[in-house]
């Protein structure tokens, strides 16, 4: 498989928190697909196959669509078109067995927030849009961690839910009865071409929330907001939970989602000197500097894989608004 010099350097900054590179056949293998080969333009369009259920079951393991892009389309552009399969993980139909074990968050946290700008710096300060302008059509966790996810938000969610998923992407870890079950499922990520990739959304919005912490939705719009693994990607999580707690209705529950895996030029300077327990009681922290949040739980949701010494971690802390 060629992969394009831009993708290749993101493959190779994709780490682990803990300093430990992603392996490079696993994670070409596991992600399925090519890497866009080429550079991103401001002006173009994307379609999609219908996606192919390759297991002829009910609830496929996987799915696979065909992805093409075209862009330059401007007057002044050189037309371009790319194309490249995709492999969903759907999360069902796994060898995988999937625990929950509660975590005890334990840190007092002091009346006025201890961080300095330091802890929010990043080795990349550079324009994030810069950054993330080439669309990654490639899961940052491993399959069993998807599986994990997923089943734990067939099991959270209740039917008829309005959800906001902040930080997405091409995929958004939701079962695939998401999209018939939910109400509005709706999306805030960095690429256009990915986020219109996303086909359980029905609504979605282009912003980097670095930029503008603010947003785009009214008062009271959603029953549960989610984000995975991107927390530590934020330099101002606590203006972006106090926007979450606003277009939360009452009782509504965020679910943020956390393993070890991060592009680490763009995660903040603290988050890399923290272990797996120590961002958990991190999230704590910024719920209740964000407040009109209840008492904060955390899980340990790592799936349990038949005959495999090692695959990625999985955590969750959820928060419910007052």
């Amino acid at each position: 498989m060629r992969v394009s010099p831009i993708a290749w350097i993101s493959l190779l900054l994709m780490t682990s928190s803990d300093g430990y590179s992603v392996n490079r056949y696993t994670f070409l293998t596991s992600s399925a697909s090519t890497m866009v080969a080429g550079v991103f333009a401001k002006d173009g369009y994307f379609k999609s196959s219908p996606t192919t259920d390759t297991g002829g079951e009910a609830n496929p393991r996987y799915l696979d669509k065909d992805v093409q892009m075209t862009y330059g389309t401007d007057p002044d552009g050189n037309p371009r078109s790319r194309g490249l399969l995709v492999r969903r993980f759907t999360g069902d139909s796994t060898p995988f067995s999937f625990p929950v074990s509660p975590i005890r968050l334990v840190k007092e946290w002091p009346e006025e927030p201890p961080f300095t700008d330091v802890d929010f710096s990043r080795a990349d300060e550079i324009f994030d849009g810069s950054f993330y302008a080439v669309p990654r059509f490639v899961y940052h966790i491993d399959e069993p961690a998807v599986a994990a996810l997923t089943q734990f938000y067939r099991k959270e969610i209740k039917p008829k839910s309005d959800i906001l998923d902040i930080c997405s992407s091409w995929v958004s870890h939701y079962p695939l009865e998401f999209p018939k079950t939910m109400g509005r499922i709706s999306a805030t990520g960095m690429n256009a071409f990915e986020l219109k990739a996303n086909d359980q959304l029905k609504d979605w919005q282009q912003r980097d929330l670095n930029d503008n912490t603010e947003l785009p939705y009214e008062d009271n719009s959603f029953d549960v907001v989610t984000c995975v693994v991107s927390i530590d990607y934020l330099v101002k999580p606590i203006e972006v939970l106090k926007e979450i707690h606003r277009v939360l209705r009452p009782g509504g529950k965020v679910i943020i989602s956390q393993s070890n895996r991060c592009f680490p030029s763009k995660a903040i300077s603290m988050w890399l000197k923290m272990n797996d327990r120590q961002h958990l009681e991190l999230i704590n922290g910024y719920f209740q500097y964000a407040g009109g949040f209840k008492p904060r739980e955390a899980f340990d949701i790592t799936a349990e894989v038949p005959g495999n010494s090692y695959n990625d971690p999985m955590f969750i802390v959820t928060a419910v608004k007052k």
